[in-house]
């Protein structure tokens, strides 16, 4: 499994993708980051839930934090029979934070309870990514970056407002034979009628406008009072660290410290720039192997492989067969250049699978699609929570699409403008909240952070960590070699965080341990990278 954390990657495989519809297993939870294993370290005392058997709730089964009376509870972990130790609550709030009369709707909130019997007053929130990913089921999977960190820490996990167990506002599943039968994954038709669609379903029980960052923060911080006003260190993945700049926006004084992975910067428009930063990530991945001669000699120019594929499907989309990697059946396929826009985006959210490209869009361009869309099934899995998130639509409608201006200039990348083509006409029709005036002002704020981010990333880059850290008068930005799409559990990054969270020095840190990391070494056949 993987950190989950893809940004805007839902909105894609809604619109982009219909291999994603089909209800599967896990990726990153494998279509984001990197692989991270289960640790021991995750799990309170009193667990026995680390060699496999069931866990054994604490005595007595409830815990009194604040005002709140939380109960022993298991995490269930999606696509999986594993589970996490924690404790529970329902907590209430009003759906429409301008009117406290209005329709009250219950956020699901889990603690992770120290190994100490004293923790420490500050307490870890995790703040997860999407938009439209719950907190609650990243449990297990966070656990490299927060198991060392119970020694002291409670975690804090928060379902924010229409994910998970918050009044998720779960869209029905689309009809993927009828866009297939269309000969094209994206047309303003079929995007609308599963806007509408979608709009139908939860406005029976949410109205989608008070479903934005904005009133989730008050959220948060209504949570911490309750639980009796600890300092919160704010530990945000993608769509996280925007919640994690508006939340500490909004209430300074709450805040201890905060890590940002993966990081959208406050004046990032949310879909605006993913044609080109993807463009950009797959130009310095292909640069990589005609640099590499054994890889120049197996695969040319991979750059020039896939614009060729790219015209010959947007010219000839087709029904392609390929042998299902899960069920080992015989799976067809409309494949256009949406379907493969959609699964090389995929494909560069980790290391592993970028290492990949050249050589399944080589074997796709010679005719054989089944390694593109194999291992597309498999990572297309953990993307159905998002393709179905009116959560996301609620977020981007209100806070970001107004603000889509032409980008011409996106015209013949792999993406194109599809995507924000889609995104307006969702929102042409998606009921929408208000924002701050100072939404996407920077963060200014001398509070300690560390901001991290992936060499690779084909959605928050580099330089997106950097015009963050520019605004904050205590920050270090890390730069993981090799690493894509969230990073914070690559290499020795959970041990920094740890020491940063101990010691609040960001520009102290040593991290030279980072070094070690490097770039997967691009396959040259499916044994991997030697010839």
């Amino acid at each position: 499994m993987a950190l989950k954390a893809s940004l805007g990657m839902g909105l894609l495989a809604a619109l982009l993708l219909p291999v994603a519809g089909a209800r599967q297993q896990d990726p990153a939870k494998s279509a984001s980051p990197l692989a991270v294993a289960s640790s021991a370290r995750s799990l309170p005392p009193h667990s026995t839930a680390a060699n496999g058997a069931a866990a054994v709730p604490a005595k007595p089964a409830t815990w009194r934090l604040g005002r709140l009376t939380l109960t022993a509870c298991e995490l269930a972990q999606p696509h999986s029979g594993l589970s996490t130790p924690a404790w529970c609550a329902k907590f209430p709030v009003p759906e429409n934070r301008a009117d406290p009369r209005s329709r009250r709707i219950e956020l699901n909130l889990a603690v992770l309870r120290s190994s100490s019997p004293v923790a420490d007053p500050d307490m870890l929130v995790f703040l997860a990514g999407g938009p439209g990913q719950a907190a609650t089921e990243s449990a297990r999977i966070i656990a490299p970056v927060f198991g060392p960190l119970l020694a002291h820490h409670h975690v804090l996990l928060l379902d924010q407002r229409g994910t998970g167990g918050s009044n998720a506002l779960d869209c029905p599943e689309h009809d993927e034979a009828q866009a297939a039968d269309a000969g094209t994954s994206f047309d303003v038709v079929t995007v609308r009628r599963a806007a509408l669609d979608c709009l139908a379903t939860v406005s029976r029980h949410a109205d989608p406008r008070y479903y934005t960052t904005t009133a989730a923060v008050q959220d948060l911080e209504d949570v911490r009072r309750a639980l009796g006003g600890p300092s919160f260190d704010l530990v945000g993945v993608s769509y996280g660290t925007r919640m994690a700049q508006q939340y500490l926006r909004a209430f300074p004084d709450s805040v201890r410290s905060m890590v940002l992975d993966s990081v959208v910067p406050n004046s990032l428009v949310l879909g605006e720039s993913f044609a080109s930063d993807l463009e950009a990530a797959l130009h310095a991945l292909f640069s990589r192997c005609t640099a590499e001669p054994a890889c120049a000699r197996q695969f040319g120019d991979p750059q020039q492989t896939l614009t060729q594929l790219r015209d010959a499907l947007r010219a000839n989309p087709h029904l392609v067969t390929y042998r299902d990697p899960q069920t080992y059946q015989s799976s067809q396929q409309m494949l256009d250049e949406d379907l493969l826009a959609s699964v090389v985006r995929m494909f560069s959210y980790t290391p592993a699978t970028a290492a990949l490209l050249p050589l399944s869009i080589d074997s796709a361009a010679h005719g054989d699609v089944g390694p593109l869309l194999g291992q597309a099934k498999i990572l297309s899995g953990d993307l159905t929570e998002l393709a179905g998130s009116g959560m996301q639509y609620s977020v981007i409608c209100s806070e970001d699409a107004d603000l889509y201006r032409p980008r011409p200039q996106d015209a013949d990348t792999l993406l194109g403008t599809h995507l924000v083509d889609a995104l307006k006409t969702i929102c042409s029709v998606w009921p929408k909240g208000t924002r701050p005036v100072d939404f996407h002002a920077p963060l200014v704020s001398a509070k300690p952070s560390l901001l991290l981010a992936g060499q690779y990333d084909p959605v928050t880059p580099p330089r997106y960590a950097q015009e963050v850290a520019g605004h904050l008068a205590d920050a270090r930005v890390l730069v993981l070699r090799g690493q894509a799409h969230s990073v914070m559990a690559a290499g020795c990054a959970p041990e920094l965080i740890k020491q940063f969270i101990q010691k609040l020095d960001p520009k102290g840190l040593d991290a030279s341990c980072l070094d070690r990391l490097q770039p997967t070494p691009i396959f040259l056949n499916f044994n991997g990278a030697l010839p």
